[in-house]
């Protein structure tokens, strides 16, 4: 039998294994410690890189507008409605603006898939309609990627994707749109509405001071859900569904579904219509954000 051990000049030493349970505690309060600290900083980190990606969309939406406008002479309308050869805000065939720019953002194979000459919900459209397209989609918006339009009563109507991004149709009026019968346009004081084309001529406020697209939050327990397709006749608020007005001020709390809106804490992002991207805060005058809407009011608008 050895006895070496007994030989070391330190064997109380030797016979050590590990932590006390004092310094183990004080080592995973440490962790916490730091954890609670770089946690809110990684989140900064990913919010500022889902901002950046939401400034790049609209971006990217901004030029595909300005692309069609030189093809075309002209901005999209905001929807198509017509019911025998007259203007009708639920008619055929309810293809929206979005619709309309989906081969200039890298989608020429669903945009030729699409037959614009049926509507929106016909059948051989159908599949269409459920494609989730990144570039219509802030990330900062967690929601699902398709969502179940019910029309008032609560029935469905159509199954749609999800988008982040509505046009402007004006300071206000786009609910009046529902009691509009065939034979009236439905149109407002912004940039895109129901049949008409306006021309970069026709905004005589200034293209770098009027609004073009905005974004729109999800929130699916007030049924807040807009997507790029159009508007699917019978739908419940289904030309809000595209289009926004400047009611409130973005994320205001007095908002309601047809307002641009964000998951960013700060204000939501817009395209101007002269293509540059612009944050809006939440604090902005409620009157300048109005004059912003309107193409042609001849309001001056300062910095904002």
């Amino acid at each position: 039998m050895s006895f070496h051990w007994l030989l070391s000049p330190h064997p109380a030493l030797r016979l050590r294994r590990g932590f006390t349970l004092i310094e183990l505690l004080v080592v995973i309060a440490i962790v916490a410690v730091l954890i609670a600290l770089l946690l809110p900083a990684v989140q900064q980190a990913r919010e500022a890189a889902r901002r950046s990606q939401c400034q790049n969309n609209l971006k990217q939406i901004g030029l595909a507008l300005h692309n069609y406008h030189d093809s075309s002479q002209r901005f999209p309308q905001g929807w198509i409605g017509i019911t025998a050869n007259q203007p009708d805000v639920n008619g055929l065939n309810g293809w929206g603006w979005a619709s309309k720019l989906l081969h200039r953002i890298e989608q020429p194979a669903l945009y030729h898939a699409i037959n614009f000459k049926l509507s929106v919900t016909n059948a051989a459209n159908t599949a269409n309609l459920l494609r989730a397209l990144p570039v219509f989609r802030c990330p900062s918006d967690s929601s699902a990627e398709t969502w179940i339009l019910k029309n008032s009563a609560g029935t469905p109507v159509a199954t749609l994707a999800t988008a982040n991004y509505v046009g402007n149709f004006g300071t206000d009026g786009l609910d009046a749109c529902l009691s509009f019968t065939p034979g009236m346009t439905c149109q407002g004081d912004g940039v895109l509405m129901h049949n008409q084309t306006i021309r970069l001529s026709d905004i005589r406020d200034g293209t770098s001071s009027t609004l073009m697209i905005g974004e729109r939050k999800t929130r699916a327990d007030l049924d807040w859900h807009s997507t790029w397709a159009g508007v699917v006749a019978g739908g419940d608020e289904s030309f809000q569904r595209i289009l926004g007005v400047t009611d409130h001020v973005p994320n205001s709390p007095a908002s309601h579904f047809d307002d641009f809106s964000s998951a960013h804490t700060t204000g939501s992002f817009f395209v101007m219509a002269d293509g540059h991207v612009k944050l809006i805060t939440s604090n902005i005058d409620e009157n300048v954000y109005k004059k912003l809407a309107t193409r042609g009011g001849n309001e001056p608008v300062a910095d904002f």
